[in-house]
């Protein structure tokens, strides 16, 4: 993992650890893709309606922040929320 991926772990990581009520239990991992690297996101079962939200809006929210921060070092990223 380079100095930008590993930004973009640290920001998911961090959004995701102020919304929920176990941030201990946040976990966030890059995978490598075909050709964009996924940023995993797993938190405990009893948060993951937090990070996901009302009709996915605070998931939503999440890849968009990810989005504009990847493209900023020019590359691209794609967030999964795994259980």
């Amino acid at each position: 993992m380079n100095g930008s991926s590993a930004q973009l772990v640290d920001l998911v990581s961090l959004i995701a650890r102020a919304l929920v009520d176990q941030p201990d239990q946040v976990e966030v991992q890059e995978v490598a893709g075909d050709r964009i690297p996924r940023i995993e996101l797993s938190v405990a079962r009893e948060d993951i309606g937090k990070v996901i939200g009302k009709d996915g809006r605070t998931a939503q929210s999440i890849r968009t922040l990810l989005a504009a921060a990847a493209s900023k070092t020019g590359r691209r990223a794609h967030l999964d929320i795994v259980d």
